[in-house]
């Protein structure tokens, strides 16, 4: 069974430095409260794994203009001009990646798969550095998974065990970043007693959720 925690104790969690996944997509389904309150206790040399970086003053963007992200591995930067100013500037270390791949190696990560084979990025500059495998006459870039120490999801409500509901597209990138971290902090809309969320709507399971922060802190 999960905990249940205040904002600020479950992101005290989290060091200086850690490897850190938090879902969203532009911002929808990120865990809002949760990145704020990184920026509020002014956390610093953070890996973040994510589809992108928003844009600025808003979700992950927020981590971007207080230059809390050492490095990051995303899967587009194009509507934050602060992310790619600082990576021009060599202030963050940005690696692109494309954004199935990414999903990919992230479910690989979480399943314990030893990467994945895939032609995006082969004869490109995605490719350099990268073992190739050929499979019945076609090229496949072997992509290594991705796991972080700690995820940062956001759900549409949870119950009190921990079991988490996603709304529509706000799914996005959460339920796998769940399984491919060693701690996963979810933060919720709302906390329902129970059996008020149907099993067969639980979308990731009590099991692998460590902490839950909700709106009434």
């Amino acid at each position: 069974m999960s905990k249940v925690s205040s904002l600020s104790a479950a992101v005290e969690e989290i060091p200086d430095g850690a490897s850190v996944m938090i879902g969203g997509f532009m911002g929808v389904g990120s865990p809002l409260r949760l990145i704020d309150e990184l920026v509020r206790q002014g956390k610093r040399d953070l890996t973040v794994i994510a589809n992108d970086t928003a844009r600025p003053d808003f979700a992950i963007g927020k981590l971007i203009d207080a230059k809390a992200v050492f490095r990051l591995v995303a899967s587009h930067i194009g509507l934050n001009p602060e992310t790619q100013k600082q990576m021009i500037a060599g202030d963050i270390e940005v690696e692109l990646v494309p954004q199935g791949t990414l999903a990919e190696r992230i479910r690989a990560g979480g399943t314990g798969l030893g990467g994945v084979l895939t032609k995006t990025g082969v004869g490109t500059v995605v490719a350099e550095g990268k073992q190739t495998i050929d499979v019945d006459g076609d090229t496949y870039l072997l992509e290594k998974p991705l796991i972080a120490q700690f995820a940062l999801i956001y759900a549409w409500r949870a119950d009190y065990f921990g079991n988490l509901q996603y709304e529509l597209t706000a799914r996005n990138f959460n339920p796998p970043m769940a399984m491919a971290a060693g701690t996963v902090i979810a933060e919720a809309g709302e906390i329902v007693p129970v059996g008020v969320i149907p099993p067969d709507q639980v979308e990731t399971v009590s099991v692998i959720v460590d902490t839950l922060v909700g709106r009434e802190d």
